[in-house]
């Protein structure tokens, strides 16, 4: 069962939307009648997205921007009420085999885009008495993982940001959470696995259940579209007193 939410008179701004949790949060946001900015530099992608959304409640427009653009990307969130930071990248590595230029284009477009973005959408949400901002962030914003030091630096910092965020939005009707999934059924994941499988010399199909999965007490992937409904609730006005706060999706991987 769906969350009920009515974004009708609504913009919401999403990021790496093209794809994989991006798409499944543009199109569960248009679902409830929202106006959605879906934001990627997959043209392809986002022309797909738009095909998928057209006989939605609400409509979807695509934006092709790099976000590592980072003045762009502050110009282009200015009017929305609703903030989902989710684009992102992955680059796993041995600290000392890790490329600096790399662990700085993962903090640029992790960490300090949504900054920026959050610089552009925070005048109007304050204008107008209310906003959300949904921050997807990751097990690894809670939890560390070898290989993995600019993600997780990153999505540490992005954990942190929206707690801050949270704070400051409060006294104008702004909430700003994370959404923190474990491995999600995306292309990002699946890149991983051929990563991760060439670390540990071993096969790729042993990656998915011997690493990726070795600490979640649920053995599956999640879907973008569950990740999508944990936004939509966060949106919602039944949520409108959860601030500051982190929800977690792991399948129990913090629970030890």
């Amino acid at each position: 069962m769906r969350t009920a939410l009515d974004l009708r008179g609504r913009t919401a701004l999403v990021t790496g939307a093209a794809g994989g949790i991006g798409a499944a949060c543009a199109l569960r946001l248009a679902a409830a009648g929202a106006r959605v900015r879906a934001l990627d530099r997959d043209a392809p992608g986002l022309d797909a997205l738009r095909a998928r959304a057209a006989s939605l409640p609400g409509a979807v427009e695509g934006v092709l921007l790099d976000l590592t653009d980072l003045d762009a990307a502050e110009q282009a969130a200015a009017g929305a009420d609703i903030l989902v930071n989710n684009a992102g990248t992955q680059l796993v590595r041995p600290i000392q085999d890790f490329p600096p230029e790399e662990f700085r284009a993962v903090l640029t477009l992790l960490l300090e885009a949504p900054f920026r973005l959050l610089r552009g959408a925070l005048p109007h949400m304050y204008e107008r008495g209310w906003g959300r901002v949904v921050n997807i962030s990751s097990v690894h914003g809670l939890r560390a993982s070898p290989y993995k030091s600019a993600y997780v630096a990153a999505k540490h910092g992005l954990e942190g940001l929206s707690k801050v965020t949270a704070l400051e939005g409060a006294p104008h009707g702004v909430t700003s959470n994370c959404v923190s999934p474990g491995y999600v059924r995306t292309p990002l994941v699946e890149k991983q696995l051929a990563d991760q499988a060439a670390l540990h010399d071993i096969p790729v199909e042993s990656v998915l259940t011997g690493i990726l999965l070795a600490d979640s007490a649920v053995k599956r992937l999640i879907e973008p579209g569950e990740v999508a409904e944990a936004v939509a609730y966060l949106c919602g006005p039944h949520a409108s007193f959860i601030t500051g706060s982190t929800l977690t999706m792991d399948g129990g991987w913090t629970a030890h």
